[in-house]
């Protein structure tokens, strides 16, 4: 066994001294021998084959516990499975940053005057909700409005009641990558619901609102909220109330691409 210090080692395999200790660290990348004095690491030259497994799967964005779940699998199928599921991460990456390129371009027109979007002024009756209020961040928003609607169909069930219009989220928080904040998960209904802990009954407000339809993906709808503010302003409207945002299909019936997504800007009827 020729064993080489980490710093030929890092030389030979094109991995920095840094990125050798850290996959040390993980038990991806373990030295033959450390000098139990120095603490100085000696590879194998034979290990330069996982080396290379391991800068390769890295460069592929691949976290480093599924990378040594690939290298010490003993049984090929399940380290293959591993590889097509991150071989699948990468295709919807490579698919979402092509459509916020298609985003950015819409951005540009809208900054040129073309509007992406179609706006349309209506006066919105109030509507009975059955609403779930949660506070979230951008994380585990999915997963707190999946949790929101649970509740909310769990409440109507026990009380044997319909929805009555498709359901809606009202934002009365600003929430991005920083900033954490409420939601208001809601449900028409045609009576009211006598509630629980959890989950209350009230009358959303109506009046003069600002809308437009986002149509596609949830995650790339900023446009469509860059375009209706940047309406609002342009015509010396003010914004009355929170933003409600509400949704027309099921995303279990529809690919993303058909996701139909109207959103409402409370607005004051006359401009200020």
């Amino acid at each position: 066994m020729t064993l080489v210090p980490i710093g030929r080692f890092s030389q030979m395999t094109r991995l920095s001294v840094k990125a050798l200790r850290l996959y040390d660290e993980k038990g991806l990348l373990i030295p033959s021998r450390v000098d139990p004095t120095s603490g100085y690491r000696y590879y194998d030259l034979g290990q330069a084959n996982r080396a290379e497994a391991v800068r390769i799967l890295r460069s592929v964005e691949m976290p480093l516990d599924e990378i040594r779940a690939v290298l010490d699998a003993d049984n090929p199928e399940p380290a293959h499975k591993q590889l097509v599921a991150h071989h699948e991460r990468l295709t919807e990456r490579l698919a979402a940053d092509v459509r916020m390129l298609e985003y950015l371009e819409m951005l540009m027109k809208r900054k040129e005057g073309i509007m992406p979007y179609a706006i349309e002024l209506e006066d919105v009756a109030p509507r009975l909700v059955v609403a779930a209020r949660l506070h979230t961040n951008l994380r585990q928003i999915g997963e707190d409005i999946g949790t929101g609607f649970g509740l909310i169909i769990q409440a109507l069930g026990r009380e044997s009641i319909a929805p009555a219009g498709p359901p809606l989220i009202v934002y009365p928080d600003m929430i991005d990558n920083e900033t954490d904040g409420d939601i208001e998960v809601c449900m028409p209904v045609d009576r009211a619901i006598s509630g629980d802990s959890n989950v209350y009954g009230r009358e959303l407000e109506g009046g003069t609102m600002v809308t437009t339809v986002h149509h596609g993906r949830y995650q790339e709808i900023g446009l469509a909220y860059h375009t209706l503010t940047g309406w609002i302003s342009e015509h010396s409207h003010e914004i009355a109330g929170p933003p409600r945002e509400i949704y027309l299909n099921d995303p279990q019936m529809v690919p993303p691409e058909d996701l139909l997504t109207r959103i409402e800007f409370p607005i004051c009827s006359e401009p200020g």
